[in-house]
């Protein structure tokens, strides 16, 4: 049977090593999960009790493309909130998780062979939907000296049509402050690029918070999600933030893509939103785990690492130690009981030289997988 290109993409390494922690889990191995960018809590109590007491009330069905207007009303009143942003209700988006956001921007942005920058490390979802949809991702390669983010002058490289910023950022947690942010926004503005801001690890951050694009200007796609902060990663069901102009277009892509987003799913979410005691407390303990792998990681061999400013992981650069991250990941979890992932899935030139170390498990579990690199190193390095 004939096949298309545009499913030439990348695997996702960490789902990789998911399976063989999951395979060392049944053969009766005790693992720590630091490989994926799950919260180990669950979605807040009163929306589970709230989603379950409307169950059986009447059957679940579609709801409108745009999503549940209570929900897009709450969306924009977290904005206030959050931001102190006036932002209306119309504007929100209701998506099946920020995956559907993304591809629903790319496709409302940019035409084939168009040109989108994202910096390298980077979410790899970002690269192969891109690729899937025949555009070219246009590689910026960052570092230390800009904190793992993209500046004004990476504008410069080629013929760009768009640009993708995730603040705070996987793999590196770190995050763009508002000059920052509203230098690259000018400049994308002055150069006719459209800008697109990864916003979901928005709430978990350590000292500053965190700064919604919508604060600098509506001429923006904003894409969020109840996975990450609210711990409904499952549920499956996001928004994006789009300027008034482009409303019906994303709703036409909407319907015709998606239908709409999971109606469980939705009432969930929106009571979830008033859940800030129980969500608090989340972030208080991705705190805690951020102390204590910035204090053990470098007993264990990993100091190379910029502090995270927001979301719940480390990327160290371990080329002291190996130019083969995933074998060296490989070699962790069979000898440790660790499963990290190798950062070859955020940057394909430079990541066999880094690992990703996810700190959204319990403090117990940090606790447990500090002391077992430790003693691993000790032994192995």
């Amino acid at each position: 049977m004939r096949i298309s290109s545009r499913g030439d993409v990348d695997p996702f390494i960490v789902m990789d090593v998911m399976e063989n922690a999951r395979q060392a889990e049944a053969s009766g191995r005790d693992i720590v999960h630091m490989e994926v960018g799950q919260p180990a809590t669950g979605a807040p109590n009163a929306a589970i009790k709230a989603l379950s007491s409307q169950m059986g009330r009447a059957p679940l069905g579609y709801t409108v493309s745009l999503g549940l207007p209570a929900l897009r009303q709450r969306i924009a009143q977290l904005y206030k909130e959050w931001y102190n942003v006036d932002l209306s209700a119309e504007r929100v988006v209701i998506t099946a998780g920020s995956s559907a956001g993304f591809l629903l921007s790319f496709i409302s942005l940019f035409d084939t062979g168009d040109n989108v920058a994202i910096g390298d490390p980077g979410y790899p979802s970002y690269r192969n939907i891109l690729k899937s949809l025949g555009l070219n991702p246009v590689r910026i390669e960052t570092g230390v000296d800009t904190r793992f983010q993209p500046v004004a002058k990476d504008l410069e490289q080629g013929n760009l049509q768009g640009l993708l910023v995730a603040s705070p950022a996987n793999p590196t947690g770190t995050m763009l402050g508002h000059d920052a942010l509203k230098e690259i926004i000018d400049a994308c503005a002055a150069k006719n690029i459209s800008f697109i801001s990864d916003e979901i690890y928005h709430g978990i951050d350590y000292g500053k918070r965190a700064v919604s694009a919508l604060e600098i200007s509506d001429d923006v796609y904003v894409i969020n999600s109840f996975s990450k902060y609210f711990s409904m990663t499952g549920w499956r069901v996001g928004w994006m933030v789009v300027p008034q102009s482009h409303v019906r277009r994303i709703e036409r892509l909407s319907q015709n893509l998606f239908i709409c987003a999971p109606h469980a799913s939705q009432i969930a979410a929106l009571h979830a939103m008033d859940c800030s005691v129980e969500l608090q407390g989340n972030r208080a303990v991705y705190a805690r785990n951020r102390e204590i792998l910035m204090k053990g990681l470098p007993k264990a061999g990993f100091a190379n690492f910029a502090p995270p400013d927001g979301a719940f992981y480390i990327y160290a650069d371990v080329s002291d130690i190996t130019d083969n991250s995933r074998e060296l990941a490989a070699q962790i979890l069979a000898e440790a009981g660790v499963a990290v992932t190798p950062g070859l899935d955020f940057d394909p030139i430079r990541g066999h030289q880094t690992l990703r170390f996810s700190y959204a498990g319990s403090s117990e579990d940090m606790i447990k997988a500090v002391d077992r690199l430790i003693e691993w190193h000790r032994k192995t390095l």
